[in-house]
């Protein structure tokens, strides 16, 4: 009987685990911008995927632990996702720049939404095309999801004046972490 709820029980210890292990990245990640910022000559792009190192690092430790992936394809996932920071970010600038005559909160929540959606993205099909990676475009709909509304946190950092003390990596990062963990292990059960 034991054994029943110690087993019932894992799945949703390993998920806060992967929750807190989200939201420890995100803080991680708004430390670093002002220690980066410190190293002179840096190129512009690498300087913001240095900024995405805890969060890759996290996915890493999740595609090593839940999927039936390789080593290298761990590292591989990682890279993908210091890549999926960049075009997110890069994004989110680009629709703030088209929007340049809305009123603020729109721009901002326009830019949170492509910023969210672009990064999960990336990340759903670098990681899809993995030796041991969802080919299932369903598998991935639950991600995408969260991490687009998850990026409207942007919208309501900027609104609330908390651009430099942000809920969006922290809340973010959890939330993908633990649909990425939900797709893994979905897949390796199967």
């Amino acid at each position: 009987m034991t054994e029943a709820i110690t087993s019932a029980d894992t799945p949703r210890n390993s998920l806060l685990m992967v929750a807190a292990g989200g939201l420890v990245s995100g803080i991680l990640t708004l430390l670093l911008p002002a220690l980066i910022d410190q190293v002179v000559g840096l190129p512009g792009q690498f300087r913001i995927s240095l900024i995405a190192v805890p969060f890759a690092v996290l996915v890493f430790i999740l595609v090593r632990r839940f999927s039936a992936n390789p080593g290298w394809a761990a590292g591989l996932a990682a890279i993908i996702t210091m890549v999926a920071f960049v075009c997110a970010v890069n994004a989110a600038i680009f629709i703030d720049g088209q929007a340049a005559g809305a009123a603020r909160i729109m721009r901002y929540l326009l830019a949170g939404l492509t910023g969210g959606l672009i990064g999960t993205a990336v990340m759903a099909l670098g990681i899809g095309v993995l030796p041991a990676g969802p080919r299932h475009a369903a598998a991935w709909w639950p991600m995408l999801v969260t991490g687009t509304l998850a990026g409207t946190l942007l919208a309501l950092d900027n609104a609330l004046g908390l651009d430099q003390t942000s809920f969006l990596y922290p809340v973010w990062q959890a939330a993908v972490a633990v649909r990425l963990t939900m797709v893994l292990r979905r897949i390796k059960s199967s």
